[in-house]
């Protein structure tokens, strides 16, 4: 039996934070956690809607850094509808956020875009407030992170050890060369015991030209999606991520929804109900497993067709509906 982790990044965005105000909090909940549209919610609700609807489960990252410009309470409102609808809460961290913070900055006045910018006793620092501040929240003791744009280093996976997680899902084999800078590589594929911890990669197709591309509900179509997880399955894979984010189903700027989009998570929600051999999972309940297997290169093979009705669904929806 393959598990399959729907992986979902939770986080308000620091780029439409416009103060430390309660009016201000609302808004960013609205377009990026709840994502509030006229045709009702497209966020976090409605995944859990449809994760319950298909009886799947999903893992949900969730970042308290917003904690620092808004208080607990604001990471509470997240946390508490994933744990009342039965999934998974796992720990995720942007650090833009310590740019905002002014004397709330658990590191005095250190700033960085990603976690790997910082050295390994103020990421360990780092990590314990957030850790904290997660389980202050409500959630259960997180085993599990995921690095904000991926951004975590080989100090980074040292950190979560110390501080007592056991799993990271940060490295993307199909974006090696991105903001990642944990020593693996494009074929670094399959769960592996790893700086002390356990990696969980990101899963991933092959593409025509020979290249990668990762599995996230906005980057492959259903097929495509549907078709990873079957072959995961037929080659015996262990398990098989995929990543969402609370706001992929809408255009944040016009808060509409994104009916292409919806329909892909929604597709993949059914299609995973009536496979066989495949199950999804959470880190709680089904934590992944090193390989059994050498770890190595066995993406599902590049398909001229697949590929080309995705570009030209991409094409429509950016058309329909924009960018994020």
């Amino acid at each position: 039996m393959t598990t399959v982790y729907i992986t979902i990044d939770t986080e308000y965005s620091s780029g439409l934070a416009n103060g430390p105000g309660a009016v201000d909090r609302a808004e960013n909940f609205a377009r990026s956690v709840a994502c509030i549209t006229p045709d009702g919610p497209a966020g976090i609700t409605h995944k859990l809607d449809l994760l319950n609807r298909f009886g799947q489960k999903g893992v949900f990252f969730v970042d308290p850094m917003p904690a620092l410009q808004w208080g607990v309470a604001a990471i509470e409102d997240i946390v508490a509808p994933v744990l009342d609808a039965g999934h998974d809460v796992q720990l995720h961290c942007h650090t833009e956020w310590l740019g905002l913070a002014g004397a709330a900055n658990p590191l005095g006045e250190k700033t960085g875009r990603n976690i790997k910018d910082f050295a390994f006793e103020d990421q360990c620092e780092l990590l314990t407030w957030a850790k904290d501040t997660l389980i202050a929240a409500g959630a259960p003791a997180p085993v599990a992170f995921r690095a904000g744009n991926y951004g975590a280093n080989d100090d980074t996976l040292r950190a979560l050890r110390e501080i007592g997680l056991r799993y990271d899902t940060s490295h993307c084999p199909a974006l090696v060369g991105g903001e990642c800078d944990i020593s693996l590589g494009a074929n670094d594929q399959h769960p592996m015991l790893y700086e002390g911890i356990i990696e969980v990669p990101v899963g991933c197709i092959a593409t025509v030209g020979g290249g990668l591309r990762h599995a996230q509900i906005t980057a492959l179509s259903l097929r495509e999606l549907t078709a990873a997880v079957q072959h995961a399955r037929d080659t015996h894979a262990n398990s098989f991520t995929m990543v969402s984010h609370s706001f992929e189903l809408i255009n944040r700027r016009k808060l509409a929804v994104n009916r292409i989009v919806r329909h892909r998570f929604e597709g993949l929600c059914r299609d995973l109900q009536n496979m066989q051999g495949a199950q999804t999972g959470t880190y709680r309940d089904n934590p992944p497993l090193p390989a059994a297997r050498p770890a190595g290169s066995n993406p599902l093979p590049a398909d001229p067709v697949r590929s080309g009705m995705r570009v030209a669904e991409q094409v429509l929806s950016n058309t329909l509906y924009g960018a994020l």
